[in-house]
């Protein structure tokens, strides 16, 4: 983080998404104050708090993909809930301190997987020397009784020649038999009543009580290899610094995406669904304010975990909630509607724009796909009038126009091999102009 400051985290946001400044820079400015918090003195580091966001706009202006760039950046456990969620069973609605067991999980994944990458060499040596004793078993010889010299240098020979065409491949369609070991559970578990994660939950609390079983099996050479490597790594890694670095980082640098927050707040009546929606946000309030939640991990506290909050508010609006919701929420950006120069940006301008993936995947059927500047044109001024006309998705509704115009050539692209097809201002009206035209027809189709 030391080299991003709050313009490079615009920089590269701004590689992936179109526009939306305002709430860029308050993302990046949030970001940033968690490297600062870092440097602060002890004493003084936990007195500062992150700086909560609500994000208020209409969905597919992008407030869901700022929040999950900002966390592939930051290299944080990023985890995407919906408020509306917690209040599908009754008035208590499911356990909120849940989404901070999912994070904690969440960012043990990443841990492990970072571990895990740092053994992975040595993990692959080990495994390799294993498929070696497989292929090639060691010599055994009656008790007392010493290896000739001659013959451990012959075995020693052989198998560095065995080694050779092992890494060379020439053993990638043979099969071995191999032993694996697994954890064995002394009982069952009923996954037909909702207690389908206990099993693997109690596997992993119980760990190393839990009898192993040896389980024989018959693979091919490669799959072995990784088989064998995993084995490997798990045993080269230590957990306890794993689950330690996890609770570490759950706590210090987590974000928590939290959607549809507008759909939990309650207009001034307390009764009827209202109550429901108000309990959920008073159960949310602990975790956001900072609270200690036990996990299977151990206890996380949630004091600097990062929340950005978002919602359409078409009818709710932030005032609405809580006050004590609202005052964990400092930090309020307005995203704002896309209209059609913001579409021919995002289909033509992001590392991951929309005419980019299609060209790709057609490539791969060799169909050279080729899109006129007009064609951008008028796919974008089409987006932004069935948006107008109809439910405005922003730019999702791009998704939905470019299959649409896309779906003969996806369709026959396999008998089209070394063909190219040029798209036009011409190609796109004849393909979609009649059913912009059609109202009722439009709803259905785009």
């Amino acid at each position: 983080m030391d080299n991003f400051t709050p313009g490079r985290i615009v920089e590269e946001l701004d590689r992936f998404i179109i526009g939306q400044d305002k709430a860029k820079k308050a993302v990046a400015i949030a970001l940033r104050n968690r490297w600062r918090r870092q440097r602060l003195s002890p004493d003084l580091k936990d007195e500062v708090l992150p700086k909560n966001i609500i994000m208020i706009g209409p969905t597919g202006v992008g407030k869901t993909e700022i929040a999950r760039r900002l966390a592939r950046l930051a290299s944080a456990p990023f985890l995407k809930i919906e408020a509306s969620k917690f209040t599908e069973v009754g008035y208590v609605g499911r356990d909120v301190e849940s989404i901070v067991r999912d994070i904690a999980e969440i960012a043990m994944a990443m841990v492990k997987k970072e571990h895990t990458e740092k053994v992975q060499e040595k993990a692959r040596s080990l495994a390799e020397e294993r498929i070696l004793d497989v292929l090639l078993p060691p010599v055994r010889t009656p008790k007392g009784n010493d290896v000739e010299p001659d013959d451990r240098q012959h075995f020693r020979e052989t198998r560095e020649r065995i080694r050779e065409q092992l890494r060379q491949g020439r053993f990638d369609s043979k099969y071995v038999d191999i032993e694996v070991k697994e954890k064995m559970m002394p009982f069952g578990v009923v996954s037909n009543v909702g207690l389908e994660e206990l099993e693997i939950n109690l596997k992993e609390m119980l760990g190393n009580f839990l009898p192993e079983k040896a389980k024989r099996k018959k693979v091919k050479v490669p799959e072995a290899l990784v088989l064998f490597t995993q084995e490997e790594a798990n045993k080269l890694i230590d957990m306890d610094k794993v689950t330690k670095e996890a609770i570490e980082r759950t706590e210090q640098s987590g974000i928590v995406f939290v959607d549809e927050i507008d759909k939990i707040a309650s207009r001034g009546h307390s009764h009827g669904p209202d109550v429901s929606r108000e309990g959920v946000q008073r159960d949310l309030l602990p975790i956001v304010e900072g609270s200690t939640v036990t996990t299977k991990h151990g206890p996380v506290r949630t004091d600097h975990i990062l929340f950005i909050a978002a919602g359409a508010f078409h009818i709710a609006k932030p005032s609405d909630l809580i006050p004590e919701l609202q005052g964990r929420f400092p930090i309020r950006v307005e995203l704002e509607s896309l209209g059609k120069d913001d579409f021919v940006r995002i289909l033509t301008e992001p590392h991951n724009a929309l005419i980019r993936q299609y060209r790709a995947l057609l490539e791969t059927e060799e169909v050279a796909l080729d899109f006129a500047d007009d064609a951008v044109d008028e796919i974008a001024a089409i987006a932004a009038t069935v948006n107008d006309k109809t439910e405005n998705i922003g730019a999702r509704r791009l998704h939905t126009i470019l299959e649409r115009l896309l779906e003969e050539v996806s369709f026959n692209a396999p008998s089209m091999k070394g063909q190219g097809v040029r798209i036009d201002r011409a190609y796109v009206r004849d393909r979609l102009s009649d059913i912009v035209k059609d109202e009722d027809l439009s709803r259905y189709i785009l």
